[in-house]
C-alpha cells in the first residue's frame, strides 16, 4: 500500500514538527472556571463574575472532574474522559482486589491529560460498602497535589 503521508521532495526545514508542544516541559496548563466541590458551585468573584485559576490549580481542577465523570455517559467528552468506578459494583470482588482497580482506573482516568506526570501512592479507608481514597498527584512541572474520591461497591 502506498505511503498516505510522503516526504518525497520535502526538505527537512519544511516537515512538520511531530507532537510539537507536547514534550515534557512544554505542556501548557491553561485557565478553566474555578468550581467548588464541596458546595456543588462555581466560585464567584466579589463582582459577581465567575473566578478563574490557572496553572496548577486548573490541572488539579481538571482531575478532580475527571474523577467524578462517569466514562462513555456524556456525548461533550471524548471516550478517553472520566472514570469507570460504577462497573466494579457487579463484579463484587474482595476488599484488595477492588482497590487494586481503583488505582487502575484512577491511574488510567489521570495519566489521559499530558500535564500529569504520576499517580500515586493511595491511602484506603473502607466504611462498609463505601471506599473511600487519597492519592498522591503529580504533574510534569513536579507540583505534588492529594486528591480524593470514593467508591460505593455494594
Amino acid at each position: 500500500m502506498p505511503n498516505l503521508f510522503p516526504l518525497a521532495g520535502t526538505e527537512k526545514s519544511e516537515l512538520p514538527l511531530l507532537g510539537a508542544g507536547t514534550g515534557r516541559g512544554a505542556v501548557g496548563f491553561g485557565r478553566c472556571p474555578k468550581f467548588d466541590y464541596a458546595l456543588g458551585e462555581f466560585v464567584l468573584t466579589q463582582t459577581g463574575r465567575i473566578a478563574e485559576c490557572s496553572g496548577t490549580e486548573a490541572w488539579l481542577q481538571w482531575c478532580q472532574k475527571a474523577l467524578l465523570t462517569q466514562r462513555y455517559t456524556y456525548l461533550a467528552y471524548s471516550r478517553a474522559y472520566g472514570q469507570e468506578f460504577d462497573d466494579l459494583i457487579a463484579r463484587q470482588l474482595s476488599k484488595p482486589a477492588n482497590e487494586m482497580e481503583i488505582t487502575r482506573i484512577t491511574k488510567e482516568t489521570l495519566m489521559v491529560d499530558p500535564r500529569t506526570a504520576s499517580v500515586g501512592p493511595f491511602t484506603w479507608t473502607w466504611n462498609q460498602s463505601e471506599c473511600s481514597f487519597q492519592c498522591q498527584i503529580t504533574n510534569v512541572r513536579g507540583d505534588k497535589k492529594n486528591i480524593q474520591g470514593s467508591v460505593v461497591i455494594s
